[in-house]
């Protein structure tokens, strides 16, 4: 740059002199600043550097931050994990960092249709702790909703296999349950790859269930690692793991577990690392929109839509994606899911907008009752931030659906009101839902809001019929 910068001044002045002759000491600087301009390199100008950026994902349930580093901005999102296990395999923890600092310094390396991520240790808590398991006793590579592909064998269990012939119950009480896995679903919607770094076999392992770009990143990786590639781990039944998680999703994922239980083996997983990103155009393919009744869904918003419960739990798709400068949105029978730009790379990137908190706003018009005041019983969770508590069977779904990141805070106790099927029920309000009880069957499920806000949409549109009573 220095140098490009000198050639044009020098070039300036030694024009200057060519169309002013002056006497001869004159002219003999001149011709040594023009040997000077026919020495000086005109480099062409560097690329770029690619930006790098460090913020914080989330918390763990004891507070510690869940730290992630970004290099680049291209358009296929590929996330290295470390440290899931914690204490055991830290040495994961490690090699991530060292990653990042050799990205640091060489961010050139990085191609410019990748931006990647960093996230050194997504269980803080178990190296604190110096156990495998996060700080409930979960261990968070069993945790994971592996229901969504077509292999039962790995689907989510409370009993699972572990290190050593381990067997027990540390899958955690749901899929999903834990917050760190939560995060990290949230963090993978808009993802083309996932790499989740474990230890010590030598091997790199995909996805289940033949998932393609699963497969071709695992041999690209382990051949240029020098680890041995095995198509399943070998040992015991992976259930609830977070590469079949991702896979189920079309994210391309695998498992490399390095050799050693105490060395980073760097050198080998650079190599690996830098073998993915060369063939990052045909290894990282780009998420892929879905098709559901008929409408295309933007991909990060059908992930979220099929990862939380997909047609059981939101219904369908009642309309084409809307697309504004902010982002994205769609109206599914039970909520409208939207994108939003301003949130990418945090955990409300997709979730329900507030229809909630607008059909909370004519509960004085709509005939409920509030109920007598009850002890609160010892599941009730209070929110002091809206001064409601969520209880029974209404805590067990909000919390299996996602809790607040999906449902936003509770805006109401529980309530007699009249539910979408015509029948008086117990609802709550929340920002983003509408949860209702049907004691038919013990089960809460949510109200119909999407279609109600897409009813209420049509009703005020100019020329809609309307009637004069």
């Amino acid at each position: 740059m220095l140098l490009r910068w000198a050639h044009l001044v020098l070039s300036a002045v030694a024009l200057r002199w060519r169309l002013c002759p002056g006497p001869r000491w004159w002219r003999m600087l001149r011709a040594v600043v023009l040997v000077m301009l026919i020495l000086t390199p005109t480099t062409p100008l560097a690329r770029a550097q690619p930006p790098v950026r460090d913020f914080v994902l989330g918390y763990s349930p004891q507070g510690r931050p869940i730290e992630v580093v970004q290099i680049g901005a291209g358009p296929r999102k590929l996330v290295v994990v470390g440290a899931t296990h914690g204490a055991p395999e830290a040495n994961t923890y490690r090699l991530t960092q060292e990653l990042i600092a050799h990205f640091r310094n060489s961010p050139e390396q990085l191609p410019p249709s990748v931006r990647l991520y960093f996230i050194p240790a997504l269980n803080p808590d178990g190296l604190a702790i110096g156990w495998r398991f996060d700080a409930a006793g979960v261990d968070l590579n069993r945790n994971m909703n592996t229901g969504l592909d077509t292999c039962p064998e790995n689907d989510w269990r409370t009993t699972v296999q572990g290190a050593y012939g381990l067997v027990s119950d540390t899958g955690g009480p749901y899929p999903d349950s834990q917050a760190e896995v939560r995060l990290l679903r949230a963090f993978l919607l808009d993802a083309a790859g996932a790499i989740f770094i474990h230890s010590n076999a030598g091997l790199v392992f995909p996805a289940a269930c033949e998932h393609r770009p699963s497969i071709a990143m695992a041999e690209a990786y382990a051949a240029a690692a020098g680890y041995t590639y095995s198509r399943f781990w070998p040992l015991y039944t992976i259930t609830g793991g977070m590469h079949d998680w991702a896979g189920s999703l079309g994210i391309a994922a695998i498992t490399p577990e390095l050799l050693t239980g105490d060395q980073s083996e760097f050198a080998q997983n650079l190599a690996g690392l830098q073998a993915v990103l060369a063939g990052a155009e045909a290894l990282l393919p780009l998420p892929a929109d879905g098709e559901v009744a008929g409408f295309a869904v933007p991909a990060p918003i059908f992930r979220f839509w099929r990862a939380l419960g997909g047609e059981e739990r939101f219904g369908p798709p009642l309309e084409p994606a809307r697309v504004t400068p902010e982002g994205v949105s769609q109206t599914f029978r039970k909520a409208r899911i939207a994108l939003r730009h301003a949130l990418a790379d945090t955990p409300y990137y997709v979730q329900p907008e507030p229809l909630g908190a607008e059909a909370a706003a004519g509960l004085a018009y709509g005939g409920a009752q509030a109920l007598a005041p009850i002890a609160e019983p010892p599941d009730a969770r209070f929110f002091p931030e809206t001064g409601h508590s969520v209880r029974g069977a209404f805590r067990d779904f909000f919390d299996r659906g996602g809790g607040v990141e999906v449902f936003g805070l509770p805006l109401s106790e529980q309530l007699e009101a009249l539910a979408a099927d015509g029948r008086t029920r117990l609802v709550q309000y929340f920002e983003r839902a509408v949860l209702a009880y049907y004691p038919e069957d013990g089960g809460v499920r949510l109200e119909p809001l999407g279609a109600r806000a897409r009813a209420l949409e049509g009703l005020i549109q100019p020329g809609a019929p309307f009637s004069v009573r």
